[in-house]
């Protein structure tokens, strides 16, 4: 006896794969709507006036730039002076070069 010919499963595959796109596409469009629906815009794109005060400095490339020559020479004294960081602690601030050197007294400066 010859066996009966079976159907191709061609067509099946074929709509299991349209089917799972789909899914995915629509999955991937909602999520996509969602996410941008709830996201607020960012701080640069936002008139300086409109912004928390803690974030202004994003404003502008001009307030950009003059907030980081600001840290930087705020950085730089830092590097240079002692002070205290927290009393309560115990940690001081202490000048780079100095701190190098009782870190090389301290651990012996040999391997």
């Amino acid at each position: 006896m010859t066996e009966p010919a079976l159907p191709s499963p061609r067509p099946v595959s074929l709509a299991a794969v349209a089917t799972v796109f789909a899914i995915l596409s629509l999955y991937g469009i909602v999520t996509l709507r969602l996410y941008a629906a709830h996201r607020p815009p960012a701080p640069q794109n936002e008139a300086p006036e409109h912004l928390p005060k803690e974030l202004a400095w994003k404003a502008t490339p001009a307030s950009r730039r003059e907030y980081l020559a600001q840290l930087r020479s705020q950085q730089a004294l830092q590097g240079q002076v002692y002070g205290w960081v927290d009393k309560k602690t115990g940690i001081v601030q202490v000048p780079i070069e100095r701190a190098m050197e009782l870190v090389v007294r301290d651990n012996g400066g040999e391997k």
